[in-house]
């Protein structure tokens, strides 16, 4: 596609889940980025390919590529503080952040997009929607009127927010939850999947249910220890 417009260079740190879709976005918007590679911290991953695309080197190599933009794409509810901590790590400058959004999504011009997040397809975004920094937004999430979305939350496949809902910094809601008008999720806390939140929800805590109810303190966020892994044979 020729549009006139130079393609900027991209690396994705995190060649998981997550770095794969955004290297889908960047493929989709593909007269906007040239896609560089993968940088992961798993070194049997080094010198190989994901899904055609080279893994360059650990997450430190980014500093090695001055002239690419890059994305944070590591998620994972059981240590959701991965792209805080990586954000701490690399202390890269705001501007040296893309923020990808796939062709499909419809964005409200009035919408605000931080750097460093990334948005995949089919997600709406109304008026006067705010997106922060290093916010990771999966497919056919949808953000009504005037909701506030802090940095660092991820919002998982189908997510509901009604207007005016605040998300504070680092917190993860499960696919398709929903969260009631007015209401606010606390910093770094996790909503279950399915969920229906119909009240604010606290910092540093896990909701589930319908209507959402507390479960335990949140496990997963900065200074909290990791959730263990379930047992084999376990859902």
């Amino acid at each position: 596609m020729v549009t006139g417009r130079a393609r900027r260079d991209l690396v994705i740190v995190g060649a998981g889940g997550f770095g794969r879709e955004a290297a889908e976005v960047a493929r989709a918007a593909d007269d906007s980025w040239r896609l560089r590679g993968f940088l992961d911290d798993n070194p049997a991953l080094h010198g190989r390919e994901v899904d055609g695309v080279p893994v360059l080197g650990p997450a430190e190599a980014v500093h090695d590529l001055t002239g690419a933009q890059v994305v944070l794409c590591t998620v994972n509810p059981r240590v959701y503080s991965s792209r805080s901590d990586l954000l701490e790590r690399l202390k890269l400058p705001e501007d040296r952040y893309a923020t990808l959004v796939h062709p499909s999504a419809q964005i409200a011009t009035t919408a605000e997009i931080g750097p460093g997040s990334v948005l995949l397809a089919n997600v709406v975004i109304t008026a006067r929607a705010a997106v922060g920094s290093h916010v990771a937004v999966m497919p056919q999430v949808v953000l009504t009127h005037d909701t506030e979305v802090a940095e660092l939350a991820t919002l998982a496949t189908g997510v509901r927010l009604g207007g005016g809902v605040r998300l504070e910094r680092g917190c993860y809601l499960g696919a398709g939850a929903m969260v009631r008008e007015y209401t606010t999720v606390g910093r770094w806390s996790l909503v279950g999947m399915g969920s229906v939140v119909l009240h604010d929800v606290p910092p540093l805590e896990v909701w589930a249910g319908n209507p959402a109810r507390f479960l335990r303190a949140a496990a997963g966020a900065p200074g909290r220890p990791m959730e263990p892994a379930p047992a084999p044979g376990s859902s």
